[in-house]
């Protein structure tokens, strides 16, 4: 999002963007620029990760035929002390340890962790519980003035094992005495990515926008983006349910690419950053509802992957938008997410030229438009407006029953991009869907669009924010959330199954053709 004022808006918790807009013309001249397989695949033919003629073991598919554990939402949440927490690791690997820290209102909690996923239609599956644990309230926590970074600092309050737990993401609820609750997000990640479609859980943008302590990347204490944080770190809570934008724009295709039994791989942000192995092999790598902060070092581990054949997907509008860097934590092992934004000449790492900028990548210096990667560029906030269908033979909306100008009302919101061809675009770039809207007075459209490269992977990006939340419109879990009905429920999840099964099966250039370029022409270039 673009830097202002954050508030809430009603619209999951996105925040205000004052800055960014519908003009494009700041950034359009700038400048920009732009493996072998790991163990067990040595001497091997292979296409898209595995061996050729046959898939590697699915690790999880005993996994997704236990019995699930429908009791695993919250029931009452209470104050926003009444029990909080956080780990502290961002991910593990099956089997390693890490521990967490806990500050309770209450004499005594429980912990217990359920893996996300699909269960027969519960949605989670209990894998481990505590015994009762000793309550404590936690100090306050401590502002690095410099940085306006919040700090929670706590001691640890008990180490947790992960053996037996399958690679995923996981809520750890909480469960205060006094009956109230919190969550605590983990991501259990796999050990390879190779022949599996990689999710990857956008952890550094849940912590940008973590008010957690009074400061985010957007505010502080007080409300104004002056008093914003420059660097917020893991080491505390995030705020609310404790897991908010988790719930809100990536469960839903936790759930559904779970459900389709496809193989998968977990991760996060922070992993691909610290790992130019991490999505080595994989046929695909989903971002998920909103993946707006990315470090130069993401990006580039993203694009080679892209370059080696792994199939991109970017489920939400917005992503790739900022340039963050990752600095050590105060024990090593937590990172600080650094982005300066508007004030990176103030950044010491800037300032020696040590480091690119951090502020949005289009930006100059070393401006780099992300439109290269997602093929769409972040264009404006607020906007409710209908999706509409521009190319129903597509084969992403194969089953779908749609017509061309068929339209799908408040799917575009509350972020949008769009494709702008004087923006560094991908030359084999097709547009499937345009969506005419208003944004802050102005009229733009939102795009859905599709590319390959010479490599054979397929790069899709929905330019919409609303695209997960609706995978679960009409039901429980969102209701008529934005006015979002059954019948746009149901258009989203068929196309999304198209998407992914469709990008699990390899290079995706090779059993659909490369697309038909028709960006200037849908806009009168």
């Amino acid at each position: 999002m673009a830097d202002g004022a954050a508030h809430d808006t009603g619209e999951s918790g996105a925040g205000d963007h004052r800055r960014a807009g519908l003009d494009r013309r700041h950034f359009l001249g700038a400048a920009t620029g732009i493996a072998a397989l790991a163990t067990g695949l040595t001497g091997c033919d292979v296409i898209g990760g595995s061996p050729r003629g046959r898939r590697p073991a699915d690790p999880l598919a005993a996994e997704r035929d236990r019995p699930g554990s429908p009791g695993w939402r919250l029931r009452a949440t209470g104050p926003p002390d009444a029990i909080e927490g956080y780990p502290d690791r961002v991910s593990v690997l099956p089997g390693e340890e890490f521990g967490l820290h806990v500050s309770t209102t209450a004499p005594g909690f429980r912990v217990s962790a359920y893996r996300v996923g699909w269960y027969g239609g519960a949605q989670a599956r209990l894998v481990w519980r505590s015994d009762r644990l000793t309550g404590r309230r936690a100090p306050a926590p401590h502002l690095l003035p410099k940085t306006r970074t919040v700090r929670a600092g706590w001691p640890r309050t008990t180490a947790v094992r992960t053996d037996g737990w399958p690679p995923g993401a996981y809520l750890l609820r909480l469960d205060a005495d006094h009956g109230h609750q919190r969550y605590v997000p983990l991501v259990v990640r796999s050990p390879i990515a190779a022949g599996r479609t990689v999710l990857m859980h956008a952890v550094t943008t849940w912590q940008a926008y973590n008010a957690w302590g009074g400061h985010s990347l957007y505010k502080g204490r007080d409300g104004s983006y002056a008093t914003r944080s420059l660097a917020v770190g893991f080491d505390r809570p995030y705020d609310a349910t404790g897991a908010e934008k988790f719930l809100v724009y990536e469960r839903a295709l936790v759930v559904l690419a779970e459900r389709l039994g496809l193989p998968l791989a977990y991760t996060t942000s922070v992993d691909v950053h610290r790992d130019a192995a991490a999505l080595r092999g994989a046929t695909a790598v989903l971002s998920l509802g909103h993946d707006e902060y990315w470090t130069p070092q993401q990006r580039e581990h993203v694009t080679r992957a892209r370059d080696a054949g792994a199939n991109l997907a970017f489920l939400g509008a917005n992503a790739c938008f900022r340039r963050v860097r990752l600095d050590a934590g105060p024990d090593g092992a937590l990172p600080t997410v650094t982005c300066y934004k508007t004030a990176y000449r103030e950044d010491p790492r800037f300032a020696a030229r040590h480091e690119a900028p951090t502020h949005d990548f289009r930006a100059p210096p070393a401006a780099d438009p992300e439109s290269s990667l997602t093929g769409v560029l972040y264009e404006g906030y607020p906007t409710d407006a209908p999706y509409v269908v521009h190319g129903a033979g597509h084969w992403l909306f194969e089953g779908t029953g749609v017509r061309s100008g068929d339209a799908f009302p408040h799917l575009v919101g509350v972020e949008y991009d769009r494709v702008t061809p004087e923006a560094p675009t991908p030359a084999a770039l097709e547009i499937v869907a345009h969506s005419p809207l208003v944004c802050r007075g102005r009229a733009s459209h939102a795009d859905s669009a599709y590319y390959t490269v010479p490599g054979g992977a397929g790069v899709f990006a929905t330019g919409t924010m609303r695209w997960v939340e609706a995978l679960m419109a009409g039901t429980r879990d969102n209701g008529r959330n934005h006015g979002l009905d059954r019948r746009t429920g149901a258009f989203v999840t068929r196309t999304t199954e198209n998407l992914l099964r469709a990008f699990a099966a390899g290079p995706a250039a090779r059993h659909h053709p490369a697309p038909e370029p028709n960006a200037r022409r849908v806009y009168g270039g």
